[in-house]
């Protein structure tokens, strides 16, 4: 049984970009569905689905850039080139909209729980909302 989610989705997802896989599955919540969307808008991942064959399976398609370097795998350079967990069960990490930090300069995203949902860091300081930092993806 795993205690953190979200930790886990995380992890799913960073060890199937390294194995080049072309899709991941994991269990299907609200949450995960949301981080998902998100994903899905800033373009870090192809496309995710509810699976046919088990309706609590969340099936996502990874997306990987097209590149002709050599060692870089059949698929390319995956999109995702690094997932963390910020606020963790036992560290909890709250911030305001006006110390939200950026990531990489403005290149990566971070999610964050809000009271009007989870939203990314850009989406969060235009509606000056703080809230929990979730994750980071750059």
């Amino acid at each position: 049984m795993v205690n953190d989610t979200i930790s886990d989705m995380l992890t799913r997802i960073r060890n199937a970009n390294l194995a080049y896989k072309t899709s991941v599955s994991l269990s299907k919540t609200k949450v995960h569905e949301k981080i998902c969307q998100i994903l899905e808008q800033e373009g870090f991942i192809e496309k995710f689905y509810v699976s046919e064959a088990q309706t609590n399976q969340l099936i996502i398609d990874l997306k990987y850039q097209k590149t002709t370097s050599v060692g870089s795998g059949a698929l390319g350079k995956p999109c995702i080139t690094n997932l963390k967990r910020i606020s963790k069960p036992g560290l909890r990490i709250y911030t305001n909209s006006r110390e939200i930090p950026k990531v990489l300069g403005g290149m990566g995203i971070l999610i964050l729980s809000t009271s009007k949902g989870l939203m990314t860091d850009r989406q969060a300081r235009k509606s000056r909302l703080g809230g929990e930092i979730l994750c980071s993806v750059w």
